[in-house]
């Protein structure tokens, strides 16, 4: 096909896509109608420029596409089904309909679609993740990012391009849709910024065009191929551009026309109004179970474990992560399935430094930019790579909630580990307090947690994790911790333990009552146990490395003992406590349940000042046992209930019968 012919062809294409959008967006009675038609020429010389397959979009050498502005999913669905992914009518019908795949903002469940967008400002990242893929896993692609304008105000995306550029990503290709308007006006006095001046300070090449002419769009994409530069496409467009009554109105953003305004407008475009026929279609749609992207995407890998190491001595849990990702490093060197490690100024306290020394090639420093690191840690792990991130807590966490929250809805496979969780985070004080772990953990649908409870355990679970898909979430303190020993003095988690997701480990066997525990407390509930045993009050100690999924007989168990103590460094409004709380009411169990935690924000101190101003040292939580002991045998007004031995009574304060 000429020039000439392709250029033709997509003039034709745009009348039916400006048709497409504005009838869906009518039908549905939202969207984004004025970006998508700003936007829309782009698209669609864009994908007759790439290399791509309709028929095999998993093609593993195909340029990626990723639209950071997902408001303008008409024009992304439309483009897709205009170069074969799709039905147009059907999506045309069904867009924004309860059930349908085409969603309000772009999703991976839509073929076609490389990464689920809405949240503004995130797709560079995603986009230079992709593109850093292609140079670990040796395919030669390109990748392309369309952006908005008012979207450059967001500094993740300042975040993406300096990495880009210390990572010569020369395979990326950004390209802005400056319309200059967003929702509230102009980009201008919304938030003044000189976007052409931003990228080319942090070192992108820059280049201007009319992005409503096709020559100007397919001479510049031409450039993207074989460059040796991240290079940014500044396309000047219009607003609801083809419309006369909707071109550079800010109010089209976001607002769907009515249907006389259809009309009007289709005329303008010198086509049939069908809105009516998409009634219909609308009407008689039948939702279809589609089958998940996370099955076409995951992460298919036969990685070795190698053999565990033993500590005998206390040592901090993220050393013993540091030596096990190291050591799988190395005996994975020559692995299909590459092992990713990024960082974020911290390799020295979240050892990731040794993983860096074996494979230097494989470990990438994000520096302070925790917001571009995840969503780029997320995107390799859908490109066949088994990727880690390691972080601080409140950093890996609470910073980049939403960050995390779209690599959920992504489907991606990435392991994060995250250092220096709950009070154990030194002197740093209640900035750096990450106590709410579990709880936003527990609020990502597609996320796992695993809270190892010394040395040994953190190993057995890195090689546990290094051959998974999927989503997890390890955390560990700062301090050093005791080595959990058996009642023979012998470590707990020897060389014969095997981790198992969700299963709880029964440090204490005692039938008066159960102490239920995670994260780093674990030292001192097993302190306040032994003591208690010693004066005659014999409690259960289990230990819960995974509290999203405990398992359900040791949750029986513990229940029939009567009286259940949780204990973490984490708010006892969202933590172990609250899920024990909720688990015992679906399963209908009956009993008593004291949770001990954190209430508020600690201050700066030692964790061992911490543990014991908020009440999680040995001697608090043995004598918050025993406390509630008599407090519960006084309620009961008896000398014996079945929950502590009589030999404990005279401790208690009463008399034996």
């Amino acid at each position: 096909m000429t020039e000439v012919e392709l250029i033709s062809r997509l003039q034709e294409q745009a009348i039916i896509a400006r048709t497409a959008i504005l009838t869906m967006t009518t039908l549905a009675g939202s969207g984004h109608p004025g970006g998508s038609m700003s936007s829309i020429d782009l698209l669609l010389t864009l994908y007759q420029f790439i290399h791509h397959n309709p028929q095999n979009p998993e093609l593993p050498d195909r340029d990626r596409v990723v639209v950071s502005n997902g408001h303008i999913s008409p024009a992304v669905y439309t483009a897709l089904a205009l170069n074969g992914y799709h039905n147009l009518d059907e999506v045309i019908s069904q867009f924004r309909l309860s059930g349908s795949i085409y969603e309000g903002h772009i999703e991976r469940d839509v073929k076609g679609v490389e990464w689920s967008t809405g949240n503004l400002g995130q797709g560079l990242s995603a986009g230079a993740g992709f593109a850093l893929a292609s140079r670990i896993n040796n395919i030669p692609y390109n990748v392309y990012v369309l952006m908005g304008d008012g979207e450059q105000q967001k500094g993740q995306i300042s975040e993406a391009r300096i990495f880009a550029i210390k990572y010569q990503l020369n395979n990326l290709t950004a390209i802005v849709d400056y319309n200059e308007l967003q929702i509230s006006g102009n980009i201008h006095s919304v938030m003044p910024q000189n976007i052409k001046a931003n990228w080319e300070s942090d070192g992108w090449k820059v280049i201007e065009i009319d992005g409503h002419n096709y020559q100007e769009i397919l001479s510049t994409l031409q450039m993207t191929r074989d460059k040796d530069y991240p290079l940014m496409i500044l396309a000047h467009t219009v607003m609801g551009k083809g419309v006369p009554f909707m071109e550079n109105q800010a109010k089209y953003h976001g607002a769907a026309l009515n249907e006389a305004q259809l009309e009007e407008a289709l005329h303008y475009l010198g086509q049939s109004n069908r809105l009516e026929d998409y009634k219909m279609m609308r009407a008689e749609f039948k939702p279809v179970k589609q089958k998940p992207t996370k099955d076409k995407y995951a992460l298919q890998c036969n990685l070795k474990s190698g053999n565990p190491m033993l500590y005998e001595k206390p040592t901090d849990n993220r050393s013993a992560w540091g030596n096990a990702i190291a050591d799988l490093a190395e005996i994975n060197k020559n692995n299909p399935t590459p092992i990713v490690v990024t960082d974020c100024d911290l390799q020295s306290s979240v050892k990731t430094a040794a993983f860096e020394k074996v494979t230097p090639d494989r470990f990438f420093q994000g520096g302070i930019m925790e917001h571009n690191t995840a969503v780029l840690s997320g995107a390799l792990s859908t490109c066949g790579i088994q990727s880690f991130w390691s972080d601080f807590g409140v950093f890996g966490l609470d910073e980049v909630y939403n960050q995390q929250r779209l690599n959920d809805i992504n489907h991606t496979n990435l392991k994060v580990v995250l250092t220096h969780t709950g009070l154990d985070v030194g002197e740093d004080g209640k900035t750096h307090q990450c106590i709410d772990y579990i709880g936003i953990v527990r609020n990502w649908y597609g996320f796992h947690l695993i809270i190892p409870a010394d040395p040994n355990q953190t190993d057995r679970i890195i090689r546990w994790l290094i051959d998974k898909p999927g989503n997890y979430v390890v955390t560990m303190g700062r301090s050093a911790v005791p080595i959990i020993l058996k009642d023979d003095g012998t470590p707990f988690y020897d060389l014969n333990y095997a981790f198992d997701y969700g299963k709880c480990d029964i440090l204490r066997k005692g039938d008066k009552a159960t102490v239920m525990v995670t994260g780093t407390p674990i030292g001192n509930a097993l302190k306040a146990v032994d003591t208690l045993k010693e004066e005659g009050i014999n409690l259960q100690l289990i230990y819960v490395s995974c509290p999203l999924a405990i398992n359900r007989d040791t949750l029986i168990q513990a229940a029939n003992t009567g009286l259940i103590f949780s204990i973490e460094d984490h708010s006892i409004h969202s933590g172990l406590g609250s899920i024990i709380a909720d688990r015992l009411a679906e399963e209908n169990l009956s009993t008593r349940l004291i949770k001990i935690g954190v209430k508020n924000y600690g201050s700066s101190g030692t964790s061992n000042d911490l543990y014991k101003a908020v009440g999680l040292d040995a001697e608090s939580i043995k004598e918050r046992i025993k406390q509630i002991g008599l407090t519960l045998l006084k309620q009961l007004r008896c000398y014996y209930i079945g929950i502590w031995p009589k030999p404990s009574f005279r401790r208690f304060g009463f008399s034996d019968i």
